[in-house]
């Protein structure tokens, strides 16, 4: 069985709209501090990159922050104890992965889809089986879980290649969610060859 000690959280360095997913972000943030789990995410201190930050923090729990040195400025690096710049997205996308023993996309851009979607692949690839989560508040990712089925109806997601989508409407069953999930996979099936990363 695989123990969740560090979770990467991708979101948006803006608020949104609604304000559900500001209190989405806060409310998982408590929830990993009070459950001794560490939260790996982009660095910033804005939007809801900031509010899962601060909750965690705030609660007395513990961050990793990795940003890149471009974004340092513009999405206001959180002076974080465990805080990591590098020198281009891959490299803090590479050191996101092997920091975290699973993933949970909230609510977020384009650079979320793209973090997530990557995290996504590199799972059917069959390069890791770490739990990979969308937390669906009020149904923000409904749009994408529509076209993932149309992907499977179509064939390009084809048998053999499907992926165990994690979902959860709910802050508060996030947690427990990637839990059940981690207890399925052996802990071997869920790390990454140096070089394979390197690769990817």
């Amino acid at each position: 069985m695989t123990e969740i000690r560090t979770v990467c959280v991708y979101c948006g360095s803006g608020p949104g709209t609604n304000p559900s997913f500001i209190e989405s972000a806060k409310t998982l943030g408590k929830s990993l501090a009070d459950n001794g789990v560490r939260l790996v995410y982009g660095g910033g201190s804005i939007g809801m990159m900031g509010a899962v930050a601060k909750s965690v923090l705030d609660h007395g729990g513990d961050v990793t922050g990795i940003i890149p040195d471009f974004l340092v400025k513009k999405e206001v690096m959180m002076p974080l104890k465990d805080l990591i710049v590098t020198p281009d997205m891959h490299e803090r996308k590479r050191l996101m992965f092997e920091h975290s023993d699973a993933f949970v996309a909230l609510p977020g851009g384009v650079g979320t889809l793209e973090e997530l979607v990557e995290q996504l692949t590199w799972k059917q690839l069959g390069r890791h089986a770490k739990p990979v989560l969308m937390a669906n508040i009020d149904g923000f990712w409904e749009p994408l879980f529509s076209l993932l089925a149309h992907m499977r109806e179509t064939e390009f997601i084809r048998p053999g290649f499907q992926i165990e989508l994690l979902k959860a409407d709910r802050a508060e069953d996030i947690l427990p969610r990637l839990r059940e999930a981690a207890a399925r996979v052996a802990k071997e099936e869920t790390q990454m060859a140096p070089e394979i990363a390197k690769r990817l």
